[in-house]
């Protein structure tokens, strides 16, 4: 534990634990950057009644600075210490701060502003602090700034006390050019000119802790909807109005029964007064719950008309997603972010309650399965699983602890004890935990209070080993028939990891028996469980442990099982049983019991009679990785005609237009052989087109870029046409942006990279993974092998400087089309050179990204080496 002293006009002050103790024991440069669990502590104790009144000026132009003031008015239980204020200025910060009417000296020491204690009062006290704003949380460009201050960078923008259970009233006054738009967390109060100008002052906020404080100002128009009796204002950078039209109405009314369905679940009212929506281009993530005012990212909600069901899925669950946050983060809010996660889950699980009735022709079942199972086992079944819930020090390493585990196994486990309470028990306990800690901060213990005193179970015991710790089990189902009669049918939990953990959990077991499925609900406490005595003459031709999709972990198929699904999984009757055992053959082709050439076959066999369309999204999706990273080239060069033939003909038959642009999106990405490629050009100049489907903006961008990366020969004039075609200057400048990364000349590939060496080249992020993506294609990897290490070293800098998901996203691009076993070495060789002191979290996000890597590998080596057996025989 570290500590601070330094002595300021006769007062000692002290920092970290030495708040709390009154010690001094350590130097100066001790305090630590961010802010400290234990500085949180002491400020949360001390501080309340926390109001900020923040005034920014935003020039015109980029190169003049945005200056402001932030005005902190609180209660301060004891004003025997000197106070720490966060905020991380730029060096010409221009900081001048007054305390309780009198100037004070600026003393600035890694990232906080020290207000001695003869400043200060115990009592009511403000303090005004103007300054120049940091811009990296700002995200500002030529003509639009938008806040993301998640998950502790207000303090990079400007001063505040930037942790998550200091809630504090906001009250925000912008002046900007005249012909921008602006909105915040409260309603517009005034709009006054200023020649040229115009000062725009929003209403004070209910609390709110600074990661959810939230303003834009730009270059924007506005859209008013009203549905269910609410307004909702939409504001957005399209010009494409038949786009804008196409989506406006649906946008309106998902956010609308959004609102309706949380309030009749939570039993509270919408919390905070008046609802907008705001459309960022290329916005770093999916969406961002401000609270009174979303924002999304742009390319996700407005959809062309022959978007995907997967692709309107997607939309419903994101608005649902941080709908619910109103309630679920904004409402209460974690006291820190070790518990982040209890937002995100029940912002994830309540978005699968909201719209399910939305889409009734869609199993729900199976798309909750699909949407959370893959991408939570992605994580749990490498090296580098992390729990839940982790532990946190210090908010600057607060961004790490969010990914797949958070958001994709958390409602699996939020599910599992729901199903333990019941689901009326377990919905009275939310709304009590809501009830008691609203406006407030809660933690999950909080939440288990509230739960355990409607159940008799011990919840505490259930979420040690579900919340607090990683991985998963592999349950192992053991099948023994002979003479077509059972003689066995077990299964047997274990730990991948060989610590003897045993996850409890209740299971529904599929049988599939020679007149329908069967289902036995088994609760699998210990490590074994026998069902021999409950099949009841059934002799199964399958039996699937996870099976309705409700088991968690790796699930070993017995050998009749596997026969059997991969000569028949088309043959299953249920979606969701197919579903499931899809995702069995897929783990067992990643842990090398099954070949990947055997999966790749048995897909196509399915794919040919697939009707689910989310069934046929998912196996697509799959396809990928298992056709570019798993299959040899000499493997995929033997099968590509044929493979491409089959996807044209699905392309055909495919009756809908999100079922057929599901299959052209498979083809692009898939496309080789000289016919294909040619075809796919002229669709690209429009000289040949694809019945049922017609092609929009998107399809020919993404298009061009497809035809670049295979080297057509008119690549750059190509490039330029389709710039000429777009006429949004938001996509236009991502499509400039993208140029380098898919030339086909490598010198002007390598000097794009070397764009991403600092923080500013690298501030567009989703282009970045994009480009990245482009740079490590499957078709560039040989020149792009060179560049993997280089990727690898960056991390550290890209964690440091970028926002939530960006590091993951940038291993993922460095590594996605890469599956050698001389980069996979490479790779290898690198992990195991890392210093001791390299940070913890950085080597597990890189043990779980490159673990997709070294499986792949392994798989190409084992054929490789198959092949030389049976030449040497």
């Amino acid at each position: 534990m570290k500590t601070l002293a330094l002595r300021l006009g006769g007062a000692f002050i002290f920092g970290l634990s030495c708040l709390s103790a009154g010690a001094a024991t350590g130097p100066v440069g001790n305090l630590d950057r961010g802010v400290s669990l234990e500085l949180a502590r002491e400020r949360a104790a001390t501080i309340s009644e926390l109001r900020y009144e923040l005034t920014l000026s935003i020039p015109e132009t980029l190169d003049a600075p945005i200056t402001g003031s932030n005005v902190l008015r609180f209660r301060l239980a004891d004003a025997s210490r000197p106070l720490l204020v966060d905020f991380e200025s730029p060096a010409d910060a221009g900081v001048a701060i007054t305390a309780n009417g009198t100037p004070v000296p600026t003393q600035a020491m890694n990232g906080h502003l020290v207000i001695p204690v003869r400043h200060l009062q115990a009592g009511e006290n403000t303090v005004q602090i103007r300054f120049r704003a940091g811009e990296a949380p700002l995200n500002r460009s030529a003509d639009l700034l938008y806040t993301l201050f998640v998950p502790a960078r207000a303090r990079q923008a400007l001063p505040c006390f930037d942790q998550p259970d200091l809630k504090g009233r906001w009250t925000v006054t912008l002046e900007h050019p005249d012909g921008w738009q602006s909105v915040a967390n409260g309603a517009e109060r005034d709009r006054t000119p200023l020649g040229g100008r115009v000062r725009v002052r929003f209403a004070e906020t209910p609390p709110l802790p600074t990661y959810l404080v939230a303003f834009v100002a730009g270059r924007m128009s506005v859209e008013t909807g009203e549905h269910l009796g609410r307004t909702i204002r939409l504001f957005h950078r399209e010009n494409d109005l038949a786009k804008l039209a196409h989506n406006r109405s649906a946008l309106f009314e998902l956010h609308a029964r959004s609102l309706d369905a949380l309030e009749r679940y939570t039993g509270i009212p919408y919390p905070f007064g008046k609802f907008d929506v705001v459309l960022i281009p290329a916005l770093q993530f999916g969406g961002m719950e401000h609270a009174g005012s979303i924002v999304y990212r742009a390319e996700d909600l407005l959809l062309d008309e022959s978007a995907t069901q997967d692709e309107l899925l997607d939309r419903a669950r994101v608005i649902a997603h941080e709908t619910a946050h109103m309630w679920f983060g904004d409402l209460v809010t974690m006291r820190w972010f070790d518990d982040v996660w209890t937002k995100e889950v029940f912002a994830n699980f309540m978005a699968a309650k909201v719209i399910d009735p939305l889409f009734p022709q869609v199993r729900h079942d199976l798309g909750f399965f699909l949407a959370h199972h893959g991408g939570a086992y992605a994580i749990d079944r490498t090296p580098g699983a992390n729990p839940i819930r982790q532990p946190l020090a210090n908010l600057d390493q607060a961004g790490s602890l969010y990914g797949p585990i958070i958001y994709q196994k958390a409602p699996v486990a939020m599910r599992q004890l729901e199903a333990l309470l019941g689901e009326e028990a377990f919905r009275d306990g939310v709304r009590e935990y809501l009830r008691r800690h609203a406006f407030g901060n809660a933690t999950w213990d909080d939440l288990i209070t509230a739960l355990a005193s409607r159940t008799t179970i011990d919840l505490r015991h259930w979420s040690r080993m579900w919340i607090d710790e990683p991985g998963r089990p592999l349950i192992r189902t053991e099948l023994v028939v002979r003479d077509e009669r059972v003689e066995r049918l077990s299964l047997a939990q274990s730990d991948p990891q060989g610590r003897g953990r045993m996850w409890p959990q209740q299971l529904r077991v599929t049988l599939g028996c020679t007149d329908k499925p069967r289902t036995l609900a088994i609760d699998l406490v210990g490590s074994t469980v026998d069902l021999t005595s409950r099949l009841g003459g059934c002799v199964p031709d399958y039996v699937l442990a996870g099976g309705s999709g409700w088991g968690y972990g790796e699930f070993e198929l017995d050998p009749r099982t596997e026969a059997h699904l991969l000569s028949g999984l088309h043959r299953i009757d249920d979606p969701l049983a197919r579903g499931v055992a899809w995702s069995a053959l897929w783990d067992a082709m990643l842990s090398a019991r099954l070949a990947p050439d055997r999966l790749f076959e048995s897909a196509l066999k399915s794919l040919d009679v697939e009707g689910d369309e989310q069934l046929v999204a998912e196996l697509l999706a799959d396809l990928r990785p298992l056709w570019w990273k798993f299959l040899t080239p000499r493997q995929r060069q033997a099968r590509a005609a044929d493979f491409e033939a089959f996807l044209r003909r699905q392309l055909d038959a495919a009756t809908s237009p999100g079922l057929k642009s599901s299959w052209f999106r498979a083809i692009r990405t898939v496309a080789t052989t000289p016919a294909t490629v040619a075809w796919l050009h002229a669709l690209w100049r429009r000289d040949a087109a694809i019945p049922g489907l017609p092609l929009v903006e998107a399809d020919e961008t993404a298009l061009a870029h497809a035809l670049a990366l295979r080297d057509v020969g008119d690549a750059s004039a190509m490039l330029d046409s389709q710039e000429a075609r777009i006429s949004n200057a938001d996509r236009k400048a991502r499509f400039a942006y993208l140029r380098g990364a898919v030339s086909g000349d490598a010198a002007e590939r390598e000097r794009w990279l070397r764009s991403l060496d600092t923080p500013e080249g690298r501030r567009r992020e989703v282009w970045v993974a994009e480009g990245l993506g482009f740079l490590h294609h499957p078709l560039r990897s040989e020149t792009a092998a060179a560049w993997v290490t280089k990727g690898l070293e960056m991390l550290p800098d890209v964690n440091r400087t970028g926002d939530l998901f960006f590091d993951s996203a940038w291993l993922q691009a460095t590594l996605s089309g890469h599956s050698s076993p001389a980069v996979a070495a490479r790779v290898r060789r690198f992990l195991d050179e890392l210093p001791a002191s390299y940070p913890p979290r950085l080597r597990a996000l890189l043990l779980q990204q490159t673990d997709l890597l070294f499986r792949a590998a392994h798989a190409q080596s084992r054929v490789h080496l198959s092949r030389r057996n049976a030449e040497v025989d």
